[in-house]
């Protein structure tokens, strides 16, 4: 008899703690959803950006809808390193040689005008120019270790030059330093 009560009890215990987990998820849940509705309708009104600051969004341009523009190796002479002869070199000229591509969105508006490849022809060496410039202020070290910064660098200049962001990404290849 007092196996069955006892088993009896724990039934009844079981049962009152599934009805008051649900009435917690419920209450919960409610709260949850109002609060969220709530920050969202604050980031509306204040039009907040979901990016850091200063942090542009990228484009997420399908692979259809890209095309490219090949630069045949570049050659760029790198800034002097401060520590090279502590290094053992004898702080001579330092090289980068690579090969760049700039990816284009081919819907965007201004690629009929600028992104066809006479007119990237023409820009060449505009281009060319636009990426020493932003490798030339490098060391070989630090080009070695924010090559991903520097690209975002290359393609924030190059969007300055075309005045225009049809181009949305810069692609490094076959990087050789000397």
């Amino acid at each position: 008899m007092k196996k069955n009560l006892l088993s009896v009890l724990i039934l009844a215990l079981l049962i009152v703690n599934i009805i008051l987990s649900t009435v917690m998820m419920v209450s919960v849940v409610s709260t949850n959803s109002k609060t969220a509705k709530l920050v969202t309708s604050i980031a509306t009104v204040l039009n907040l950006e979901y990016n850091e600051p200063g942090e542009e969004a990228v484009a997420d341009v399908p692979l259809s809808q890209t095309d490219t523009y090949d630069m045949p190796e570049l050659t760029v002479l790198l800034a002097p390193s401060a520590d090279g002869e502590a290094e053992g070199e004898t702080g001579g000229e330092h090289y980068i040689v690579f090969d760049m591509t700039l990816a284009m969105d081919t819907k965007h508006k201004d690629y009929k005008k600028l992104g066809n490849s006479e007119t990237m022809a023409e820009y060449d060496m505009m281009i060319r120019s636009t990426a020493e410039n932003v490798i030339a202020s490098y060391t070989r070290e630090e080009c070695r270790s924010n090559l991903d910064e520097i690209k975002e660098e290359i393609l924030k200049e190059i969007q300055d030059l075309f005045q225009s962001d049809f181009i949305y990404k810069v692609a490094i290849s076959n990087v050789k330093y000397g």
